[in-house]
């Protein structure tokens, strides 16, 4: 599978690139980003173990010049659509960083194209993997999802979105991947710019959601039923990152990501395919869903729940009723 990739900041610096790099069958074909300094950090990146991929400074020109199978949209939320629609008018299916856009009607913009684009919600490769299989397929759920850094810690060169867009996106999209149900309604937000708490009600289950860009990185999922048993939890911190480096363990992001692509080159080659009855996602047999491939819908509906969240937060708390999402073709 040959990809291209449209900006080149951490999230590609550190997530995309060596995720190509340790990904079977994967060659990044181009790159893209208007700053030559952070062009050039991922191209030689890329170089140190590969044959050099050529630089552009937009998708436009990446994609007039070379033949893709994929565009991975790593660029700032705000700078999401274009770099997408151009793809899809080439023919070329994306795989959109989160968030999708800035708000619900950007996200509605990305889903609108064809091919549609796929969402970047890795935290289902890592949580969502790691925990779906021990969730029976009904029963009512009760999650509890933290995600919390030092934004500065990560160092990003222009995205400084909110928590809820930030972090509390992935845990949305996770409540509603684990639970395999359409969120309803959200009650007690509580949103800030470095913080965020909701709870959201779901199909089959209730999920309690904090997330923070201004504390220690901490990432803890706690699944149970009805009666408070636990079937399932899933934790990680600073200790374990620095623990499972010295182990020689490979990094979560990169790994997540790195899965992410090898379930998208499991698909069928052309876009406007259905997927696959199952794909390999880290060396298991799973049906597409299980997969924790995401579809423009489920962009729209995690910018739902945040739309729903705001809102909640501005009435005190009280119940805001999430749009409903139709799935998408």
């Amino acid at each position: 599978m040959r990809i291209g990739i449209a900006g080149c900041g951490r999230i590609a610096e550190r997530g995309y690139v060596p995720a190509a790099l340790a990904a079977e069958g994967v060659t990044i074909a181009g790159l893209a980003d208007p700053n030559p300094e952070r062009l050039e950090a991922c191209r030689r990146l890329w170089m140190d173990d590969r044959d050099e991929a050529p630089g552009f400074a937009d998708a436009a020109l990446l994609l007039e010049a070379t033949a893709i199978d994929l565009l991975v949209v790593a660029a700032p939320a705000d700078h999401h659509v274009q770099p997408a629609a151009e793809a899809a008018a080439a023919g070329v299916r994306s795989l959109v960083e989160k968030p999708p856009a800035p708000d619900l009607e950007g996200a509605r913009r990305l889903a609108a194209l064809d091919p549609q684009p796929l969402l970047a919600f890795n935290r289902r490769f890592l949580q969502g993997v790691e925990l779906r299989d021990a969730i029976p397929a009904d029963g009512w759920l009760e999650l509890d999802l933290e995600l919390r850094f030092r934004r500065d810690a990560w160092g990003a060169h222009e995205a400084r979105d909110e928590a809820i867009l930030d972090a509390g996106l992935h845990m949305i999209d996770l409540a509603c991947f684990l639970t395999d149900s359409a969120p309803i309604a959200v009650r007690h937000a509580e949103v800030e710019h470095e913080r965020a708490f909701l709870q959201l009600e779901l199909a089959r289950g209730r999920a309690r959601i904090s997330c923070a860009t201004n504390r220690s990185h901490r990432e803890v999922i706690r699944v149970a039923d009805r009666s408070g048993r636990t079937l399932g939890r899933a934790h990680w911190g600073r200790i374990q990152a620095r623990l499972g480096g010295l182990l020689g363990n490979p990094d979560p992001l990169v790994l997540s990501l790195q899965r992410q692509l090898q379930a998208l080159r499991a698909q069928a080659p052309e876009p406007d395919q259905p997927l696959p009855a199952e794909v390999e996602v880290g060396g298991v047999r799973r049906t597409p869903r299980a997969s924790s491939l995401a579809t423009a819908a489920d962009g729209i509906a995690a910018m739902a729940v945040v739309e729903a969240a705001r809102r909640s937060a501005q009435l005190n708390g009280a119940e805001v009723t999430v749009e409903r999402v139709e799935a998408a073709a």
